[in-house]
């Protein structure tokens, strides 16, 4: 058996316009432009990795913004919601920014004794801030909220089922445990500091979801590289089919829709963000894998400007 996943390695969505997910993401959140990329398998579209300052893995927010994407759909079948970890006393903060930027929100709420504030970002994509004591120190970016206040990196994710039993089964092979439930949502914990809960919150009679704008793509967990080829062979061997190992340059990665139809990704801490640029200079300019350097010309003109 491999060792526990300690939590989330990064959340991968769809959005639309790449300049208003840019500012949405560094000015109104606050996280940094780690990395700028394109989709691997679709080099007319950017990949844009936001998180603190130098990409720390459980840190990252990733987005494929196509200029004509159709609103999805939010149901069934995928992460319904991604929720950010916060220093206790920072919702008031929060609360105030969101409104002052005419960010769509709502009131902060209880849940498992925590204070959640809700909201969207521009595509519609839900968004939650979690306030916790606990929440780590962190190396964070140079931005417009104060470190005070500032995102620390994932909280968890809310996962949209018809039926948890067998995800639920998953996540307890993978080092999350059952502890606590409220009605139809049952958490689940890692014993990771960063992106350590996983929520499925089950209805089946929930819509299924449609991909698109605003919608999550799939979630990526931390995993070693020694390990990968041992997830590798229990994701087969629980009746699910995962990719082979797939290089992504910054991160090697297994690929497997779990059995709620959520597709899970298995990513490696290293290399990380910065084995193609120096820490100061990161997500200054289009970084493309070895592959692609050649039709680097080719990519450029068909990317539109993140900023004025």
């Amino acid at each position: 058996m491999p060792d526990d996943t300690p939590g989330i390695h990064h959340v991968t969505a769809i959005a639309s316009d790449p300049r208003g997910n840019y500012e949405f993401y560094t000015e109104t959140l606050g996280l940094r432009l780690v990395k700028r990329s394109v989709n691997q398998d679709d080099v007319s579209v950017y990949h844009l990795f936001y998180a603190d300052h130098e990409g720390t893995p459980g840190t990252s927010m990733t987005f494929f913004p196509y200029t004509d994407a159709r609103p999805g759909q939010v149901g069934s079948g995928q992460a319904s919601a991604v929720s950010f970890l916060v220093p206790t006393g920072s919702i008031d903060y929060w609360r105030d920014r969101l409104a002052d930027a005419d960010v769509d929100l709502e009131e902060p709420r209880e849940r498992f004794g925590d204070t959640v504030l809700p909201f969207t970002d521009p595509d519609g994509l839900p968004l939650e801030l979690v306030a916790r004591e606990d929440a780590p120190s962190a190396n964070l970016p140079e931005s417009p909220v104060p470190h005070a206040h500032a995102i620390r990196g994932f909280f968890g994710v809310t996962l949209s089922l018809t039926s948890g039993d067998a995800t639920g089964e998953l996540l307890k092979e993978m080092g999350y445990r059952q502890t606590d439930r409220d009605g139809s949502r049952y958490r689940y914990e890692s014993a990771g500091e960063l992106g350590y809960v996983v929520d499925v919150l089950e209805d089946p009679q929930a819509p299924r979801g449609i991909p698109g704008a605003g919608t999550v793509h799939h979630v990526a967990f931390r995993v070693t590289s020694d390990d990968q080829p041992d997830w590798r062979r229990l994701l087969m061997d629980r009746g699910l089919r995962p990719t082979e190992i797939i290089d992504r340059k910054w991160f090697e990665s297994v690929y497997a829709r779990e059995h709620g139809g959520v597709l899970f990704e298995f990513a490696t801490a290293e290399p990380g963000y910065t084995v193609d640029e120096e820490l100061d200079e990161l997500g200054e300019r289009l970084v493309l894998t070895e592959w692609l350097e050649d039709r680097r010309e080719e990519i450029e003109a068909g990317l539109p400007a993140l900023s004025p």
